[in-house]
């Protein structure tokens, strides 16, 4: 096989061109088998293949920069610098990362997990070499959803003001490919790759300024007339209006085309775009059908394309959706909007009972807050559906646009806490620091998938500003659904377990463990007491002071940001009521980044386990004993 010939990118520039449509196939078999067992972004990285191969064997990385967006179709960017060997640990614990990384390869020049990153790193890095003196080539490689967030069009302006030597790829999975279109087009690149055709260009519109009188009218003309004839042929105008050299749409699948294609950027002086039409999916018949399901793929059989997914309790992302619907069905005012995450979010269903209230702005989230925001401002109740590693982009919004003017937008969080496989871009760990801060703002979190329909009945039913509710990926727990859904009293706890020894306030998935560690104490004859701080924000101020009353020692517990989180909360309460003689231990997550693994994996590495838990309660109840 030539794929096991491939160790650095050196060794692809010694196969010809035939070869490489031969490598393209065996990259294709080896994703399909490899993602079979570990799961991962299939339908991306199928799409890319041909697009990767040609940028490596034109180009020599990792001095020329090759820039992904959102990183999780560079499988094969992997595969052809070294790390194909590495592929059974793709996305595991102390594996192969499912994004680019740095740390993973002098080949990964920039790491985002988050998307439309790339146009700005691509323009800093451009920038930086010239004021260097370098000669290098900075690619920056971007689908067209990823194109749509603002800062990508940011960029995109900023790159053609400046007129720096980059090549920006359009990784277009969406349109089609007429080959009459085409075939036009493929000519029209050429024609403006053409050295000769710039310079004479040039020469004749400055011989005809020169011409007295009517030379600079005459220009003009010339001027209209190229642009009516550019917007009759030339799908790329408006790249070309931003200051790019617009070449394509071409084939991406196309080797050769693809090649001859890169060869005419790499020689044109600025900016220049290359529009390159891919199928996500390609070469994979259950992937190209439905690139949506296999874009992130757990598990499967090859053959048939079955997921292996284990039966169990409907996921909380399942449950959410579900009872949006049967909210939406009594209240006209409910909205959903999610910034391109229909099906991640579990939208698809409402989306197609209720097509006028269901809005999917694309990669927007900074749009979607404020969009959220007015509709709120005309007594609509919008949901906002949003993971929260992807809600830190809207920030800003939703302290000045929602929070500022106490608008009742709902925020349904999904992936709060660890995301497991998809690691440190995605972990959805910080919300509650960022949130909780902000005035007006509500925050709870359900114990079990019932709780969450009755949070939700509340966030509805709320009218004094916003509301979050922040729920894991995870399934839920079995229980039984609760009818009708009745909102909860804002603010308020409930104990899960009595016990006189120590208190353990917990939230969501950290739950199932406090109580196992409470069990595990009441052994040693020490009853725990466990509570359910379902509200972040505002706490149970009643209940808290009960436990000051008690002289109760106290552990949080969340799979959250220990700096600035629900526990430093209960350290601000109790220092604002001058009772400092509290023994609050804080247990989150650590001040450092937790890389990919199973969700398990991630707790047991940062201490959130039955086990630590009853360790710094043995610490802490003995102290009791002695001073009582």
């Amino acid at each position: 096989m030539l794929l096991d010939l491939i160790h650095q990118p050196e060794d692809l520039k010694r196969f010809s061109p035939d070869q490489l449509e031969q490598l393209a196939a065996e990259i294709r078999q080896f994703l399909v088998e490899k993602l079979s067992v570990t799961g991962g972004h299939l339908a991306p990285n199928l799409g890319v293949v041909e697009l990767t191969i040609a940028l490596h064997y034109l180009f020599n990385s990792p001095q020329d920069k090759f820039i992904f967006d959102v990183g999780h179709q560079s499988y094969v960017h992997k595969i052809l610098t070294g790390r194909k060997d590495r592929f059974d640990t793709l996305r595991k614990y102390k594996g192969l990362c499912g994004f680019v990384k740095r740390s993973e390869s002098k080949h990964d020049v920039w790491e985002a997990g988050h998307s439309s990153t790339s146009l700005s790193a691509a323009m800093g890095m451009a920038t930086a070499r010239d004021l260097k003196g370098d000669n290098n080539r900075v690619v920056a490689i971007i689908g067209d959803g990823a194109l749509t967030g603002g800062m990508a069009l940011e960029a995109l302006n900023h790159i053609g003001h400046e007129k720096r030597n980059l090549m920006v790829i359009l990784n277009d999975n969406e349109m089609s490919i007429a080959p009459n279109v085409g075939a036009l087009h493929n000519y029209l690149g050429k024609i403006r790759s053409d050295k000769h055709y710039v310079k004479a260009k040039e020469e004749v519109e400055h011989l005809i300024k020169k011409i007295p009188a009517i030379g600079g009218t005459l220009a003009k003309t010339v001027e209209k007339l190229k642009d009516s004839l550019k917007y009759l042929l030339v799908s790329g105008v408006l790249f070309e209006e931003l200051g790019y050299t617009y070449l394509g749409p071409i084939d991406g699948h196309n080797l050769p085309l693809m090649l001859e294609t890169l060869r005419q950027a790499d020689s044109i002086t600025g900016p220049v775009l290359v529009h390159v039409i891919t199928t996500k999916g390609k070469g994979y018949s259950p992937a190209e059908e439905d690139s949506h399901t296999w874009h992130g793929i757990s598990p499967y059989k090859i053959e048939s394309g079955q997921v292996l997914k284990t039966a169990g309790p409907p996921m909380y992302t399942e449950v959410f959706g579900n009872t949006l619907i049967e909210l939406a069905k009594k209240d006209p005012r409910i909205t959903a909007i999610t910034p391109a995450m229909p099906g991640g979010s579990g939208l698809l269903k409402f989306a197609q009972q209720f097509p006028d209230r269901m809005f999917d702005v694309g990669i927007a989230e900074q749009h979607a807050a404020t969009f959220s925001a007015a509709l709120a401002s005309e007594g609509m109740k919008p949901v906002f559906a949003v993971y929260s590693t992807f809600l830190q982009r809207a920030y800003d919004q939703v302290v000045h646009d929602i929070c500022r003017a106490n608008l009742n937008v709902i925020f349904a969080i999904d992936r709060a806490g660890f995301v497991g496989p998809d690691g440190e871009t995605h972990q959805g760990v910080y919300d509650i620091a960022y949130l909780r801060s902000i005035p007006n703002m509500v925050l709870m979190m359900p114990k079990d998938e019932n709780e969450l329909r009755h949070m939700m009945r509340t966030a509805v039913d709320y009218n004094d500003g916003p509301i979050a509710i922040r729920y894991p990926r995870i399934n839920g727990l079995g229980v039984s659904m609760d009818e009708p859904m009745t909102p909860l009293p804002i603010g308020s706890w409930e104990v899960l377990r009595q016990g006189d020894a120590a208190a353990i306030l917990a939230m969501g998935p950290m739950l199932p463990v406090a109580l196992e560690a409470a069990e595990l104490m009441s052994k040693e004859g020490q009853q725990v007491r466990v509570i359910n701080a379902r509200f972040i924000k505002p706490m149970d101020e009643a209940m808290l002071l009960q436990l000051a009353k008690e002289d109760l020692p106290i552990i949080t517990l969340e799979e959250g940001s220990q700096q600035g989180g629900f526990g430093s909360a209960v350290l601000e309460y109790y220092s604002n009521q001058n009772l400092y003689g509290m023994r609050v231990k804080i247990i989150g997550i650590p001040d450092y980044f937790v890389e990919h693994g199973s969700v398990k994996e991630q707790r047991q590495e940062v201490g959130l386990t039955s086990e630590r838990l009853v360790t710094e309660l043995q610490s802490l109840v003995p102290r009791k004993r002695q001073r009582a």
